[in-house]
């Protein structure tokens, strides 16, 4: 399941009534916007569809809007699933801040016939279907049998179409993927809760590494390494500068993890070298420069 195709609808409309109608969305946790933090979870989908107002998106997607505007998850649901191709599509609310990659793989490991999707439950075993994994054909069936019943889809809950799904749930232990953002105290509580379960350095990279428009994954602790050498054997701010070189000279090479990597090891084994001479450890092969231009004994 995981290596078919898939799509994925991001929900970012809404009037966020609870947050005196701020665009939720676009509300920063970690200085990111919590939409594209939910854009990263769905960085392998073919298409990502967003359901709301256009706004200022780091990435390309295709823009959606329900009707009429402000109509409900399940007007936003069928409006981005008229853009949809894929067999499967994941369906996120656009204000989780936790959502990653993994939680989005897992969903669609799990989900197998004969059930219609996959959901992700909180801590308290509720369902959460704004985290999940539908089979597209089965999201289509029941919005228009609702349609065919009520006449619209506008205004209706989201618990009329998944009731008459066959869901599988999958938990969600620590309720971290499921957190939402609803009111300005759950705001504060997610941006609090970056800086104490211990990801800050991880949540600080993804950031920088989105703003500075990077797509590039390399071993961060590496790159530590060479900071910590640098700082210790040539000077303390040496570790800033070097690890800039390293990232220049990497780019220089044509960019990539291997170049990364590769830069990093030559920096750090002259740090580490560096280092070696300040505390005296010279020998005959270093008192004399690389000529080997010492004077004359007297005779």
């Amino acid at each position: 399941m995981t290596s078919e195709p898939y799509d994925a609808v991001v929900l970012a409309g809404g009037a966020a009534k609870r947050l005196g109608g701020a665009d939720k969305p676009g509300l920063p946790v970690a200085g990111r916007a919590m939409v594209e933090r939910v854009l990263d979870a769905c960085a392998g989908a073919a298409v990502t569809v967003v359901v709301g107002p256009r706004r200022a998106i780091g990435r390309p997607v295709v823009w959606a809007r329900e009707q009429p505007p402000g109509g409900g998850p399940l007007a936003a649901l069928a409006a981005g699933l008229r853009k949809v191709t894929a067999d499967t599509v994941l369906v996120f609310a656009a204000d989780l801040p936790f959502l990653t990659r993994t939680t989005a793989l897992a969903l669609r490991a799990v989900l197998r016939e004969p059930h219609d999707g996959a959901v992700l439950t909180d801590a308290d075993g509720r369902d959460q279907p704004l985290t999940a994994v539908y089979r597209t054909a089965a999201l289509r069936r029941g919005l228009a049998l609702i349609a065919t019943e009520h006449g619209t889809v506008a205004g209706l809950p989201l618990r009329l179409l998944t009731a008459e799904l066959a869901l599988y749930r999958l938990p969600d232990p620590t309720g971290s993927a499921s957190f939402d953002c609803d009111t300005w105290d759950d705001l504060s509580a997610a941006r609090a809760r970056i800086r104490e379960h211990g990801h800050v350095l991880d949540e600080w990279i993804a950031a920088a590494k989105a703003e500075l428009g990077i797509d590039l994954d390399v071993d961060t602790s590496v790159l530590l390494d060479l900071a910590r050498d640098a700082a210790h054997g040539v000077a303390r701010p040496a570790a800033p500068l070097t690890t800039f070189l390293v990232g220049y000279a990497a780019a220089l090479a044509g960019g990539g993890p291997e170049a990364v990597a590769d830069a990093s090891r030559k920096a750090a084994a002259l740090a580490v070298a560096w280092g070696k001479e300040a505390q005296g450890s010279a020998g005959p092969d270093t008192a004399t420069g690389a000529g080997g231009g010492g004077g004359t004994p007297a005779g």
